[in-house]
């Protein structure tokens, strides 16, 4: 009897026979990239090809129409805006107090409102849904309900203050009012969106540590300030970096109540509504180039700064 063997073209075990397969083997290695690629290049491409021509454009004098013939003048357009210190400067202080006295209202109330609604009560679903009520409508709806509210003269916001024997007040066409006003509508609309985060992270603790210091005596707050909230410290970054970044964007609700420059002495004109302002009303797109590549870079110190808080805080 003849042992049969091979013939010498067959592949041997374990190796790839030929380019096909070679494909075959290098795409299952690296399948979660490739599944992955198609997404990350649209992002990519969205992201960007417009970073991309803002940055063109604020190296340019480009003004009047996209199509005009411009110019490379280089940083002029940043000396400009940095020597600015009727406008640009203004509106950065805005920017900034609006994004930091939203977000600390925000931040405190959600999650007070959250520890509130971390154990089940009687009427639970329906607090739920009233305190999400905000949330569902727009921005812009937003800020129409609450300029009728705040309208000084048929509004109810002052009918109400009349009732109780308080002046009426100028909320938001006074220029010292105008700016606080807006920051109530933001934490009115937003402050539902830290709520969720909160009481995600509130749920997903452990019971252990809280019941542990119930038993050694500790009362509600030290429970509170040495248990739950330094546990809760990795979740509070997370929702201050999600609605500061977007505290910090805020355009439609100030343009919805003040219109163009943010009112007529540009009370509520922050860095948004100045950059929509160069664009579209006075079309120098170089300048305001300028103003977004500098506003983006705003942002991306703030991310960087609250995700290396974070990072230490999780260590």
């Amino acid at each position: 009897m003849s042992v049969m063997t091979p013939p010498r073209s067959a592949a041997r075990p374990g190796r790839a026979s030929g380019p096909r397969e070679k494909f075959s083997d290098w795409a299952n290695a690296h399948r979660k990239w490739l599944f992955a690629a198609p997404a990350m290049l649209f992002v990519g491409i969205l992201i960007v090809f417009p970073l991309a021509w803002t940055l063109y454009l604020s190296l340019t004098d480009s003004q009047g129409s996209v199509r005009a013939a411009t110019e490379f003048i280089g940083f002029q357009n940043y000396i400009d805006v940095l020597t600015d210190t009727e406008r640009f400067w203004p509106a950065v202080g805005r920017t900034l107090a609006f994004t930091g006295v939203a977000l600390a209202f925000e931040v405190v109330l959600g999650m007070g409102i959250a520890l509130l609604l971390w154990r089940p009560f009687r009427g639970e679903k329906w607090v739920r849904v009233a305190i999400l009520l905000p949330l569902v409508a727009t921005p812009v709806a937003v800020g129409m309900m609450w300029r009728l509210i705040f309208d000084p003269n048929i509004g109810f916001a002052n009918q109400l203050l009349g009732v109780v024997g308080i002046p009426a007040q100028p909320w938001l066409s006074g220029q010292d009012t105008a700016l606080g006003t807006t920051i109530f509508m933001d934490i009115w609309q937003w402050t539902p969106m830290v709520v969720l985060i909160l009481l995600a992270g509130l749920t997903s603790l452990s019971d252990e540590p809280d019941e542990a210091a119930r038993v050694d005596g500790a009362n509600a707050f030290q429970r509170f300030f040495y248990i739950t909230l330094p546990l809760m410290m990795p979740t509070v970054i997370v929702a201050i970096l999600l609605r500061g970044i977007d505290a910090l964007k805020t355009f439609d609700i100030l343009y919805a109540t003040k219109g163009k420059g943010g009112g007529s002495f540009h009370e509520v004109e922050t860095l948004n509504v100045y950059a929509y302002g160069l664009s579209f009303d006075y079309n120098q797109y170089g300048v305001s180039s300028a103003v977004l590549i500098l506003f983006f870079m705003i942002i991306i110190g703030t991310m960087w700064l609250l995700t290396m808080r974070k990072k230490a805080v999780t260590k």
